[in-house]
């Protein structure tokens, strides 16, 4: 075992797990029934717990990457959709978009500690590389929130986390998800109602740029592994808008397949990962490749130069997986990166032996 892709289909109520054998070569190799309409892509700690939100039963299912089973379910507010993991892994968060909060729950006993109040609606959050702050896009009031994480590492104090800074979107932008660029500076956000790509400055937590982007529907934003290119996934154009960091303007789109939401790079290959949402096959692309829904696009960009037009910079070479009902997001797990404990593996060992007596 060493990199499995997880998606996370939410008309399904599962996880995919699919192994990567080699280039082009992928094998599903589990199903996880977890509760009803999962959100987000799954996150793991190094030690291979993986967490997912399910929208509709008010709960976070965790996952078991050794087994590749869920093993608890923890209950937060109304509606969890964004997670983020403090690092230092102790502590995890949870967007509530129905009772307007953030959880804070603590991994160790599995257990909601508090809920810290924001706006209207938040969807998905990121977390500075520090773990000093937590940035949570509030999609129905069009602004991230700032949340003070300072006191998790102090002393551990759940009622610490509170809302420091409101960073101002725009009305009717509904920012959906945001992620940190791999310098740990700047914060992309996808938004939903426009048709740019809102650039924050973290050192100052001011908006530094909107970069117009070919059409609204932004729903998640990848960086490549030299964090030259911010890859934002459109899911009304059913493409990948490439954005240049340094310039910030696009220099291509990509097409991708049918209502693109998550996305994500392999580091070690480059290779990058959309998950195509929809449930209808769209109108025929004048490209050589034929996507289908609910499945996963897999891009290859060797060879391929980003910073030209398609017709100048050449192919993206596809392959297609296909998974659930309604894949929404898309997470990526490397067991060659894993840091076990003993604790762990033991744990994880009785659990495979008592399913292994139960299924007997």
């Amino acid at each position: 075992m060493s990199v499995e892709i997880y998606s996370t289909d939410t008309d399904s109520g599962q996880i995919s797990v699919i192994r990567k054998d080699g280039p082009s070569s992928y094998k599903t190799v589990r199903e996880i029934a977890v509760a009803n309409a999962p959100r987000g892509s799954v996150k793991f700690t190094r030690d291979g717990r993986g967490f997912v939100s399910n929208t509709s039963q008010n709960s976070v299912s965790e996952l078991d990457a050794l087994t590749r089973r869920e093993v608890a379910r923890i209950t937060v507010g109304f509606g969890p959709r964004g997670l983020g993991i403090v690092p230092g892994e102790r502590f995890l968060l949870v967007s509530n978009s129905g009772s307007n909060t953030v959880s804070v729950v603590d991994l160790e006993s599995r257990t909601e500690l508090t809920q810290v109040a924001v706006g209207r609606d938040p969807r998905h959050m990121a977390i500075s590389k520090d773990g000093q702050f937590a940035y949570v896009c509030v999609w129905g009031s069009g602004y991230i929130a700032k949340l003070d994480l300072r006191g998790l590492h102090s002393d551990g104090s759940a009622d610490s986390v509170r809302e420091i800074a409101r960073i101002r979107i725009g009305e009717d932008s509904f920012p959906y998800s945001l992620n940190i660029d791999r310098t740990g500076k700047r914060a992309y956000v996808a938004c939903n109602s426009v048709a740019e790509l809102p650039v924050i400055d973290l050192a100052t937590d001011a908006v530094i740029a909107r970069v117009p982007v070919p059409g609204d529907g932004g729903r998640a934003v990848a960086f490549t592994p030299d964090n030259q290119y911010a890859l934002l996934t459109l899911e009304r154009t059913s493409s990948v808008a490439v954005v240049d960091t340094d310039s910030l303007h696009v220099t291509r789109t990509i097409p991708v397949g049918p209502a693109p939401r998550g996305i994500i790079v392999d580091d070690n290959d480059s290779t990058v990962y959309c998950a195509a949402f929809s449930r209808a096959v769209p109108d025929e692309e004048e490209i050589e490749f034929s996507f289908n829904p609910h499945s996963l696009t897999v891009l290859h960009l060797d060879g391929v130069d980003l910073s030209l037009p398609a017709e100048e910079g050449g192919k993206v070479q596809y392959d297609e997986i296909k998974v659930g009902y309604g894949p929404c997001s898309v997470s990526i797990f490397d067991s060659a990166q894993v840091e076990y404990d003993n604790s762990k593996l033991n744990e994880a060992a009785a659990r495979l032996g008592e399913t292994a007596k139960t299924a007997s």
